[in-house]
């Protein structure tokens, strides 16, 4: 897979591919990404890319050229893109959306600034995408957590079972985790989690991330089709909680 990014901080962006599982992936060429930036698609010695609104008002708006002089640019070199503008305006951005951008060949994201930008772009994007219910200054931050969290799901960026496990990859919070000591400060790891038994271990994390979305996310425990295991899991967590009450 390819990912583009195009914005007028080219340095700050970068940096989502120098590091961590990314960066491993992007070495070992599993994943590209590429830093575009808009000041290099103007024409005037100034490279500008905003300018005053028409009708007045406050603040700045990108000027439409750079975006498509990048996109024209993106699709002769690549072919076939998926082009997502960062906005506050966008539907907001899950584990639903990432999984099926990770399933496109080349991905090119718009960082959006200042007042925001030149409504005719939107002849060139496919999707608007919103990382939360606030305003960022710019659109780079949205960027790299849309570019980290689609990358996962690109075989062999991130072991497959780990991905599996994650929060949201299936609609369920994850299960808490333990390592080394087995007792610290007196606070101890479950002895579940001791014990060796894989089947029961399994059964007490399902248990455990099932009660985590209960509890923290009810939104979706209540709309959730369980799977058989999941009805073990809940029943054996009933039966846990009924012998620690008495």
């Amino acid at each position: 897979m390819r990912i583009l990014i195009a914005t007028i901080f080219p340095e700050f962006v970068a940096s989502v591919r120098e590091y961590g599982v990314i960066g491993q992936a992007v070495k070992n060429e599993v994943l590209q990404i590429e830093i575009l930036n808009f000041r290099d698609f103007t024409e005037d010695k100034h490279r500008v890319v905003d300018d005053y609104p028409y009708g007045g008002g406050p603040g700045m708006v990108m000027k439409p050229e750079p975006f498509f002089r990048v996109y024209n640019y993106c699709s002769e070199k690549y072919g076939g893109l998926f082009t997502v503008l960062t906005s506050p305006q966008g539907i907001r951005f899950d584990n639903s959306v990432a999984k099926s951008l990770s399933q496109k060949e080349n991905l090119l994201i718009f960082c959006g600034r200042y007042e925001g930008v030149d409504e005719r772009v939107s002849k060139i994007v496919d999707l608007e995408l919103s990382i939360g219910d606030y305003v960022l200054s710019g659109g780079e931050l949205a960027a790299m957590v849309i570019c980290d969290v689609v990358s996962r799901f690109v075989p062999k960026v991130v072991e497959e079972e780990s991905v599996k496990r994650d929060s949201f990859y299936s609609d369920l919070l994850d299960y808490p985790h333990y390592t080394r000591p087995a007792d610290f400060n007196g606070m101890k790891v479950p002895e579940i989690l001791l014990s060796g038994d894989h089947e029961k271990i399994e059964l007490y994390r399902t248990a455990e991330s099932l009660k985590r979305t209960a509890l923290r996310r009810p939104d979706l425990f209540i709309k959730r089709q369980f799977s058989e295991q999941e009805k073990k899991a809940l029943i054996w967590l009933i039966r846990e909680l009924k012998d620690n009450a008495e």
